[in-house]
């Protein structure tokens, strides 16, 4: 698909002012504006506020199906490392994941689509805040997004590091893992750091604990499952030579299958009962769920293998590929709606740094690629009445 180059040097300069302008979770106001004005002018009814940020813009074309392609916008507290000339205006806070380039792509899709409308039927543009952590997703649903723009099926597309530009991978089942969290707090007897038989230490039993942990995934569950649970905290104490009262743990938990997560859980509250009883501590947790797994649905995940192969070709198309144990919350959306999710090659010839880092910049090579995606995307699975559908996608 050639795509006009007036088109893609426009995305790319609204990426870049949107790298240079982040706002976290949430707080994406001028974002959300910026988005709301261009849709405008495009064309597309726009609606503004689902989520607090969120913005949907819906172009009608005639009759036919309606889907639903998502993009998030919110950026993360890192201090950006980068030195270039759009780099990010505001102290602490910076476009590390790629969703300035996600917002970009949608953009471009959205003009292209409403000046050539090869397309019957209708599409929402889904603009999401607060992807990262606070389940913007989540929050969209709850305030109507199905509800008030109905959809048969919704797609959502990341850029990724480790896979090169230019190539797409995806599968016909779970892409991202699930998200949980837990506190634990462990408490014993405090005394003279010099007269510990005088107390029950819980730093001993913590660090028994955050062990015992790691032989849950290891020795808990089947070699097949795939579970991580990771201590990411761990505060306690106020002066180097008492011991404290009480310790406390927190970390995550991310996992593949519901019947894995279900038993990791129950695996986790029984070592935090048991195991400290031994040191004379008491366990406590607080456990809480996250992001549910991002699952895609087998037929609209084929869907869109068939199109990465009209874009990208073949030999760029990773299907089957494995999923990440990291975590994604476009899961809430194909828990409520059908759709799939995919990844685009973020990598030039040197590897591109890893999301969330300080360093990351999002390939603007890839921005003609993810807006050719998503065009394709709309066109084959809203076929134009006049367009010949002579090669059709499997039902």
């Amino acid at each position: 698909m050639a795509l006009p180059y007036a088109l893609i040097a426009e995305a790319i300069s609204w990426r870049h002012e949107f790298h240079a302008y982040p706002e976290l979770g949430f707080q994406e106001h001028h974002t959300s504006r910026r988005i709301a004005e261009l849709l405008e002018t495009f064309g597309f009814e726009v609606h503004c506020g689902l989520a607090g940020t969120g913005v949907v813009g819906t172009l009608r074309n005639g009759p036919g199906a309606t889907i639903g392609l998502r993009a998030d916008m919110d950026a993360l507290p890192i201090q950006e490392r980068l030195q270039q000339p759009y780099s990010s205006t505001l102290a602490g806070h910076m476009h590390a994941c790629g969703h300035d380039g996600h917002m970009a792509m949608l953009l471009g899709a959205a003009r292209h689509l409403s000046q050539t409308r090869h397309f019957s039927g209708t599409l929402h543009l889904v603009f999401q805040p607060a992807e990262e952590n606070l389940a913007g997703a989540r929050k969209m649903i709850e305030d109507g997004l199905f509800r008030l723009f109905p959809m048969d099926a919704i797609f959502g597309m990341h850029n990724w590091p480790g896979l090169p530009q230019g190539h797409v991978a995806l599968n016909n089942g779970a892409m991202m893992a699930s998200l949980d969290t837990f506190e634990v707090t462990l408490t014993g007897k405090g005394c003279h750091a010099a007269m510990p038989d005088e107390g029950a230490d819980p730093l001993v039993a913590a660090a028994e604990l955050i062990l015992a942990l790691q032989t849950i995934p290891a020795r808990r569950l089947s070699p097949l499952d795939s579970a991580v649970i990771s201590v990411t905290q761990l505060s306690a104490g106020e002066a180097i030579n008492v011991i404290p009262e009480r310790a406390v743990l927190k970390g995550t938990v991310r996992c593949l299958h519901a019947n894995v997560r279900d038993r990791v859980e129950t695996l986790i509250g029984e070592f935090v009962t048991h195991l400290p009883r031994s040191f004379g501590v008491r366990g406590e947790m607080h456990y809480q769920r996250g992001y549910p797994v991002t699952l895609n649905h087998a037929d609209w995940a084929e869907k869109v293998r068939c199109v990465a192969e009209r874009v990208v070709g073949k030999d760029h198309v990773h299907w089957g590929t494995n999923p990440s144990m990291a975590s994604e919350d476009f899961a809430f959306m194909l828990h409520a709606c059908p759709g799939a999710y995919f990844w685009l090659g973020a990598d030039k010839a040197a590897p591109s740094p890893p999301l969330h880092s300080a360093c990351f910049d999002f390939n603007d090579d890839s921005i003609e690629t993810g807006i050719a995606l998503w065009v394709e995307l709309a066109e084959q699975l809203l076929p134009h009445r006049l367009v010949d559908q002579a090669t059709p996608f499997p039902s």
